[in-house]
């Protein structure tokens, strides 16, 4: 099925390329649990890393992932002083609004890697230096290979 607008087909096709990039990393053939899991952990990562930060990662997500990204934003709120990892994977639970298994940690680095290898390197590497060391843990190159 296609939309007959060519921009809102490749834009489908696109996330399709990654949830299915990210079902294969977490094991699993339920697109609605890695939509979750794509869609919370991105709120809680552009909820911690400051608004212009957040501006440049959503400038470079296909447009359907930008629209949820950008869902319920609120920029004029400041950014959450999250330091922690277990913190950070709370904050992901919460905005799923259920638990997503006990290898939360691990479902979060898959997301990581798979951001990581549909945009520009040099965007990841911009938001290492801004994250607190324990939540860097989830942009490590050597985790991007689960």
């Amino acid at each position: 099925m296609t939309t007959g607008l060519d921009v809102f087909d490749a834009t489908v096709q696109q996330t399709n390329l990654w949830l299915k990039d990210l079902m294969g990393r977490i094991e699993t053939t339920d697109r609605h649990e890695a939509y979750q899991l794509l869609r919370a952990t991105l709120h809680a990562f552009r909820d911690r890393i400051g608004v212009e930060n957040a501006v440049h990662l959503g400038a470079q997500l296909p447009m359907l992932i930008r629209g949820f990204y950008y869902e319920g934003w609120q920029p004029s709120k400041p950014p959450t002083k999250i330091r922690h990892l277990d913190d950070f994977l709370n904050a992901i639970e919460d905005e799923a609004g259920r638990s997503l298994g006990p290898d939360l940690r691990s479902k979060a680095k898959a997301v990581f890697a798979t951001v990581a290898d549909k945009i520009d390197a040099h965007e990841i590497e911009k938001l290492r230096k801004v994250l607190p060391a324990e939540l860097k843990l989830l942009l490590q190159e050597e985790f991007y290979l689960l």
